[in-house]
């Protein structure tokens, strides 16, 4: 397809044509699912991404400046960016194989793999940890433990960003003010 047809299907996307869309989507799927493939070596996730190229191609259309490069580049450099956040989301909702849950098994937590007592630092952290609300908790593992964003905890705890963000920063001002109070294991501001 050349470049003419193809600014002219732009100028209708932008103007609301499905029509003009779909035959966008019947030149060009393959070559965007075949980039996603190649990077997220997922069926599946791959015709999302194909799926997600097409609606930004819907809502930006009129982003495609045809004095920068050709059209095929530029959507195929979508593509490859939307199946590169594809796979970071991926990896980071996924915990590791071998990541153990407090929840999931808290008397793992009170002894190390030797069988010998964790220290009181350790067990005073656990505590800390211990002392916070469930929401905050749970929000504050996410985050550190398995580096999921706050969106990404927002969709897996199916509630607000907002919400999440709060449960955050309000946890993590307990936990300091929690930590703070207990006298051996105070952190020394200076060594920060």
């Amino acid at each position: 397809m050349s470049e003419t047809p193809i600014k002219s299907l732009l100028q209708q996307i932008q103007s609301g044509s499905e029509e003009a869309l779909l035959q966008l989507h019947d030149e060009f799927a393959t070559p965007v699912y075949s980039v996603a493939y190649r990077v997220l070596g997922n069926s599946q996730d791959a015709e999302e991404v194909t799926q997600d190229v097409f609606l930004k191609l819907w809502d930006k259309a009129q982003s495609f400046d045809p004095d920068k490069g050709k059209f095929t580049s530029w959507l195929l450099t979508i593509a490859r960016r939307s199946a590169i956040d594809r796979l970071r989301k991926r990896e980071r909702r996924e915990p590791p194989d071998n990541s153990i849950s407090m929840d999931a098994a808290p008397y793992l937590w009170e002894t190390t793999p030797g069988g010998e007592e964790i220290s009181d630092l350790q067990r005073s952290l656990i505590g800390v940890l211990g002392e916070l609300p469930d929401d905050q908790r749970n929000a504050i593992y996410l985050s550190y433990f398995h580096d999921m964003s706050h969106s990404d905890i927002a969709a897996h705890l199916n509630k607000p960003l907002g919400t999440v963000k709060s449960h955050i920063r309000l946890g993590m001002q307990k936990l300091r003010s929690i930590w703070n109070q207990q006298p051996d294991t105070r952190i020394d501001s200076e060594r920060r």
